[in-house]
């Protein structure tokens, strides 16, 4: 009897490697400032003692971190198609990433820690002796605040290469 061929097996992927033009442009350099930043604020949140809102402060900060390394992980390798549905929409991700996720929790994160700052300013004064935390919610609220303002920045950027109908991230 005539022998059937197997059937075909999955297509076979390209060897991974970096996407360097995505490193070069102006949102793969946003992208590495948002996450140096993103995690100075996150980790000088979750080094002093924090209670109250400072809560939503630091998990709004490492989840927007935690889906920025995604996002930046996949557009450095390139292998934004594998994202079901949003793979062929990754312009658009970003877009709605940056401006919802990344600008909308980051300023409330900065809202939160410089209110928290502004409450410990009395332990500011020279000679007082207790723990103060005020330089930590303050750094915090600054780091914040410039990750707010690169979210903004990489949001517009993704805003304007929509405008002008260009579909690709680059």
């Amino acid at each position: 009897p005539p022998t059937v061929p197997p059937p075909p097996g999955p297509p076979a992927r390209g060897s991974l490697s970096l996407h360097r033009a995505y490193l070069r442009s102006p949102l793969g350099l946003l992208r590495l400032g948002q996450l140096a930043l993103g995690a100075a604020f996150w980790v000088t949140v979750a080094a002093h003692k924090y209670e109250g809102a400072a809560h939503f402060a630091l998990f709004a900060a490492v989840l927007v971190w935690l889906l920025t390394l995604a996002l930046f992980g996949q557009s450095l390798l390139g292998r934004w198609e594998l994202v079901p549905w949003l793979g062929s929409r990754w312009l658009l991700t970003n877009l709605v990433h940056d401006l919802a996720l990344g600008v909308g929790l980051y300023a409330a994160a900065t809202g939160i820690m410089g209110h928290k700052a502004k409450q410990r300013s009395f332990c500011n004064l020279p000679g007082y002796s207790q723990h103060c935390l005020y330089s930590a919610y303050l750094s915090a609220s600054i780091c914040g605040g410039i990750t707010a303002c690169l979210y903004l920045f990489s949001g517009l950027y993704c805003l304007s290469r929509r405008c002008q109908d260009q579909r690709d991230i680059i």
